[in-house]
C-alpha cells in the first residue's frame, strides 16, 4: 500500500504518522550521532569537570580527546559521555615494539578509568601518514599490541581500535567512484589495517575537511555544495551517482578505496571534521557565517540520518573539530578559530547538536550569495547555470532502500502536508503505480510548498534536488502550489 486510504479515521492516520515520525527519530538518533574533539592547546581553558557540564548542558554524548589526561578521563566519570583516547605518535615506535609497554599503557589510561569512564575506543595515532617523524612503519604493530592488551584485561569487546586517516591517504578522491588509496601504503598498511578492522569488528577512522578542499579549489567548487546548502548537485560520471555535497563526496572516495580492496564491509567514523570561522585574508571561505551553515547543516545532515550515495544505508558518527577555539595553536589564523565555542564557554555561533535542538534551527545565509561554480555538470553534460536560477523539483532516492521511501512518504502525505490526492488511485499521477514514483510526487509536492527552503528536500536521504522536469509516465510534477 504505497498511500492513505480515504476511509482511514483521521485521529487513528494521525496518531500513525505521529508514531512513524518519532520511530524514525529515534531510530536515527540511536544509528548516527555527533560528537566533538575536545583539543586544549590553549590558554585559559575551564577546568575538565566544567567540560564535562558543558558537554552534558548541549546534549554532546560523544567525546574524542588527543591524549588519555587524567583529569579529563576522571572527570567524564559516570557523565554516560562515550570517550575516545588517543596514543599520541610519539609514542607508536614503544608500543610496537614492546607488548609490556603497550599492556601497561592500557592498564594506566583505559583500565584504570573503565567502565565509569565510558571509554568506547581508542585511536593509535593520528594521521600517522602524514608525520613528518616517519612512524608509519610502527602502526599496525602498535594497533594489534593494543588490542591484545585489551583482551588480556577482557575488555576488548567494549573498546575497539583504530587509527585515523587524513585524506591525503588517498591516490585519486575525485569523482567518488575513483577513490583509491596511495599504492605505496596498499599492501604495508591499509590491506592490514583493513583486515585487523574486520577481525576485530572496529571502523576506520577519518578526517574530513570539505574545507581545505573548497579553499584551494573556490574557483571550481561552489560554495553551496561544501556548505550543505540546495545546489543542483554534481554527478559522478563513474557510477552516475548524484552528490549533494562535498562532504559525501570524500567520504565516498573513501568508501571506494576500501571497496576496491574487497573490504565493503568495514564502517567508517569521521573522526574530524569542521571549518574555521576565521582566517587569513588568502584562506578564502574562511568565515563566521561558512563555520556555522557548515557545522549546522552538517548536525542535521548526520541527525536526520541516511548514508552516502554510494553507501545511502551507512548512518555515520561524526566528531566536529574542535570543542574550543586554541589560541596556542602554530600556523595561519584559521588553526585557532576551529572552536564551537570560546574558552569562557560561550558559543562562537548559535548551531545545536541534537534532534530536539535541530526543531528550531535555521542556516541563516547573507543576502549575497557564494560563488556558484560547479565541479561538473548537473546531467553529465549541459549546462548548470540554468538550474542555479529555473525550476527546481524534488524526487525520490532509489538507492535508499523501499522502507526508508516508504517511511519518508507516510510521514509528507501526512503530517508534512503534501498534497497527496493525485497518487490516490483512480487520479491522474496513480500510475505509474510504483514506490519511487508515488514518493517523488509527495516529496516534490512538500518541496515546493516549503517554498524549495533549505533542507526541504532530504527525508533523511531519501529525496534530492533535480534541476530537469521529472516525468513519471503521464504525470508531470508541478513546480508551485
Amino acid at each position: 500500500m504505497l498511500c492513505f486510504s480515504k476511509n482511514q479515521s483521521m485521529d487513528r492516520h494521525l496518531l500513525t504518522l505521529s508514531l512513524l515520525l518519532l520511530s524514525v527519530l529515534s531510530s536515527h538518533a540511536d544509528a548516527a550521532s555527533v560528537g566533538v574533539n575536545y583539543g586544549r592547546i590553549a590558554d585559559n581553558l575551564p577546568s575538565a569537570y566544567r567540560v564535562m557540564q558543558l558537554l552534558k548542558s548541549q546534549g554532546l554524548e560523544r567525546v574524542k580527546v588527543f591524549d588519555s589526561d587524567p583529569a579529563v578521563l576522571r572527570a567524564l566519570a559516570g557523565s554516560n559521555i562515550k570517550v575516545t583516547v588517543d596514543v599520541p605518535n610519539e609514542l607508536l615506535s614503544s608500543v610496537a615494539k614492546s607488548q609490556s609497554f603497550a599492556t601497561n599503557w592500557v592498564q594506566r589510561n583505559v583500565v584504570a578509568y573503565h567502565p565509569n569512564t565510558q571509554i568506547e575506543a581508542i585511536a593509535v595515532g593520528n594521521e600517522v601518514f602524514v608525520d613528518t617523524h616517519n612512524t608509519t612503519k610502527f602502526l599496525m604493530p602498535a594497533m594489534k599490541n593494543i588490542h591484545t592488551a585489551l583482551i588480556h584485561f577482557d575488555i576488548h569487546s567494549a573498546i575497539k581500535v583504530s587509527s585515523p586517516i587524513a585524506l591525503s591517504a588517498l591516490q585519486n578522491s575525485y569523482p567518488a567512484s575513483a577513490g583509491s588509496f596511495r599504492p605505496e601504503l596498499v599492501e604495508t598498511v591499509f590491506k592490514p589495517m583493513l583486515e585487523f578492522l574486520r577481525q576485530t569488528g572496529s571502523y576506520l577512522m577519518v578526517n574530513a575537511y570539505p574545507y581545505f578542499a573548497y579553499e584551494s579549489n573556490a574557483d571550481v567548487i561552489s560554495l553551496d555544495y561544501a556548505l550543505f546548502r540546495q545546489n543542483p548537485g554534481v554527478v559522478d560520471a563513474g557510477n552516475g551517482l548524484r552528490y549533494l555535497s562535498l562532504f559525501d563526496a570524500q567520504i565516498d572516495a573513501v568508501f571506494a578505496a576500501m571497496s576496491a580492496l574487497k573490504y565493503d564491509d568495514i564502517n567508517m567514523v569521521v573522526s574530524e571534521t569542521g571549518w574555521p570561522s576565521k582566517g587569513d585574508e588568502n584562506e578564502v571561505g574562511a568565515s563566521l557565517e561558512n563555520a556555522a551553515a557548515y557545522n549546522g547543516n552538517l548536525v542535521r545532515r548526520i541527525l536526520t540520518g541516511g548514508g552516502t550515495p554510494l553507501r545511502p544505508k551507512a548512518d555515520l558518527t561524526v566528531y566536529l573539530f574542535a570543542l574550543f577555539n586554541e589560541d596556542r595553536k602554530n600556523g595561519p589564523t584559521s588553526e585557532r578559530n576551529y572552536g564551537l565555542f570560546f574558552p569562557n564557554e560561550r558559543k562562537v555561533y548559535d548551531i545545536p547538536f541534537t534532534v530536539e535542538g535541530l526543531k528550531n534551527y535555521h542556516d541563516h545565509r547573507s543576502p549575497v550569495a557564494g560563488n556558484q561554480h560547479m565541479t561538473a555538470p548537473v546531467n553529465g553534460g549541459g549546462d548548470v547555470s540554468k538550474s542555479l536560477t529555473g525550476n527546481t523539483w524534488c524526487v525520490a532516492n532509489g538507492e535508499a532502500g523501499k522502507e526508508k521511501l516508504q517511511r519518508a512518504l507516510d510521514y509528507a502525505c501526512g503530517e508534512g502536508g503534501a498534497d497527496c490526492h493525485q497518487i490516490q488511485p483512480g487520479s491522474a499521477c496513480y500510475d505509474p503505480n510504483t514506490l519511487e514514483a508515488h514518493a517523488s510526487y509527495a516529496f516534490n509536492s512538500y518541496y515546493q510548498k516549503k517554498a524549495r527552503g533549505v533542507g526541504t528536500c532530504y527525508f533523511g536521504g531519501a529525496a534530492y534536488v533535480v534541476s530537469q522536469p521529472p516525468k513519471y509516465g503521464k504525470c508531470e510534477l508541478p513546480t508551485g502550489y
